[in-house]
């Protein structure tokens, strides 16, 4: 998946980089969003003299329904990512390392692997369109018979329906 061992890169020189090809990576974001097509891209690990930086480009598309009209909808998403993993284990010596200065820092797991998982995630989920459109002219749905405002030209209610809690207002104009 979005898990690589970089526990030869912790023995390298700072500024040492490796490159990984993102192909068809396939994984649940939320109950609420769903990938329509797999993720691909690319992730470039490098050692700083700490930690491991982690950059990823990566591109996917999410299902969805359009704002107005409620037709399915595929987006696609571009996310760029980039996170500092810090050691939970010291490479040289097989000691834990203190996490207490930086509690809320992403984390080599006891293996010195790194999960991009969740930041993925993340990422995916906040590039998340808020209003979804399948085309950006559409006119929605009628709000008293829900029926599709782009398949007719004229819609019209013959009727001013009043909600009956509203009804003493509608006496008192």
């Amino acid at each position: 998946m979005l898990s690589y061992n970089v526990a030869v890169l912790l023995r390298s020189a700072p500024g040492t980089e490796r490159r990984y090809a993102v192909e068809a990576v396939d994984m649940n974001i939320a109950e609420d969003l769903q990938l329509a097509t797999p993720i691909k891209g690319e992730v470039r690990l490098s050692r700083t003299g700490r930690s491991i930086l982690a950059r990823a480009s990566l591109s996917t598309a999410i299902e969805a329904s359009c704002s107005r009209c409620l037709r399915p909808v595929v987006a696609p998403i571009d996310v760029q990512i980039e996170e500092e993993a810090l050691p939970s284990i010291d490479i040289d010596t097989g000691q834990p390392v203190d996490l207490g200065e930086e509690p809320d820092a992403l984390r080599l797991d006891e293996h010195h692997e790194l999960d991009l998982g969740e930041p993925v995630r993340e990422a995916i989920s906040l590039a998340e369109p808020i209003a979804l459109l399948c085309q950006p002219d559409r006119r929605g749905l009628c709000l008293v018979c829900g029926v599709d405002l782009n398949t007719t030209d004229e819609h019209v209610h013959n009727e001013e329906t009043i909600d009956p809690r509203l009804a003493g207002l509608a006496e008192w104009r």
